[in-house]
């Protein structure tokens, strides 16, 4: 009875004419429950696929969220004793100090160098270097060089800056030879003209090897028949190279630049803390370093976390805009 019209319902009783009309499914409804008979369905097939990512999940979920609730030390005043929850709240006041200090300029000038430089020497390395190993024939040797180059990735950067003591210090090997052959010794280290070169050419001995395992696995997946007909077209090695490989690598190439583009103000603390000394703090001081020493030496956690809020928001802002501007000449970028 309830499904008929509201004058068929009067006729028949005058009382079911105040019932409210029955209510009718939304567009909106349907598709959730459609969505969610899906996924049902899809997680019955593939649960052991489920099950398998499960632990990747979990990391993300307890290492990578649950600490963003600790981003919010950056606007309170943070006390151990007080907690979180209870610190007093100061808004943008670290955020303020952090600017208007007169460190600021000094440090974002010393982050963005030592970042460009790596970007400029350092990027481009093992992009050359899988170039180069595309183009052996011989295996056994290929195998060979890589392995001897991915070796000092394994190393930790405070063997790799022993090791630089050991051999650029003023007793070491380097200046030895240098004295031995009549030439006056270099203060390598205490030199703040050559600390940011050294500090290139450390991250390119160490990681260059490692950064060649995507491009050449990029390599592997281009078509041989392009070579092919690269070759009929009368193409030599070096424009087979400029025709074929690097179109063939260009979206990993964007691909990876973009994502270097975010750590823009993360250039890592390990490196510099170990290279840095009294001589060369003008040219060696970053934001890691200053976070460390004025925020977390000093117990100001909530200005470290400012610092460290600052640095994120930079490096999110320039991988949208390269995302975007990568989109915007045709490729595909990262998302």
């Amino acid at each position: 009875m309830s499904r008929l019209p509201n004058q068929q319902r009067a006729a028949l009783s005058p009382e079911l004419t105040d019932l409210p009309e029955p209510r009718k499914s939304t567009k909106s409804n349907r598709s959730f429950l459609l969505w969610l008979k899906s996924w049902k369905r899809t997680f019955q097939q593939e649960k052991y696929l489920y099950l398998l990512a499960l632990p990747g999940l979990l990391f993300f979920i307890i290492f990578k969220y649950v600490p963003l609730w600790g981003l919010t030390l950056a606007f309170t005043e943070y006390s151990p004793y007080l907690g979180l929850l209870k610190s007093e709240w100061v808004g943008l006041k670290h955020f303020q100090s952090f600017f208007t200090n007169p460190d600021f300029w000094l440090l974002f000038r010393n982050t963005i160098a030592i970042s460009f430089l790596n970007i400029a020497f350092f990027f481009p390395m093992p992009i050359i270097i899988s170039l180069l190993l595309n183009e052996l024939k011989n295996l056994s040797f290929k195998k060979w060089v890589q392995t001897a180059i991915y070796l000092p990735h394994f190393l930790s950067w405070v063997v790799i800056v022993g090791i630089c003591f050991l051999t650029l210090s003023g007793s070491g090997i380097v200046n030895k030879l240098i004295a031995e052959s009549g030439g006056q010794p270099i203060n390598f280290l205490t030199n703040a003209d050559t600390f940011w070169a050294m500090l290139t050419a450390q991250t390119i001995w160490k990681e260059t090897g490692w950064g060649t395992i995507i491009f050449l696995a990029a390599l592997a997946g281009i078509n041989p028949e392009l070579y092919e007909a690269a070759r009929m077209d009368g193409a030599n090695r070096w424009r087979q190279t400029l025709s074929v490989t690097i179109p063939g690598i260009k979206g990993t190439i964007i691909i990876l630049l973009i994502l270097r583009l975010g750590q823009v103000l993360d250039i890592g603390f390990e490196h510099i803390y170990l290279m840095s000394s009294s001589t060369v703090t003008e040219v060696a001081d970053v934001f890691d370093t200053y976070a460390y020493r004025v925020g977390i030496q000093n117990g100001r956690f909530s200005f470290a976390t400012a610092v460290g809020i600052f640095k994120s928001v930079v490096g999110l802002i320039l991988v949208v805009s390269a995302n975007r501007l990568a989109k915007k000449f045709g490729e595909e970028g990262v998302y």
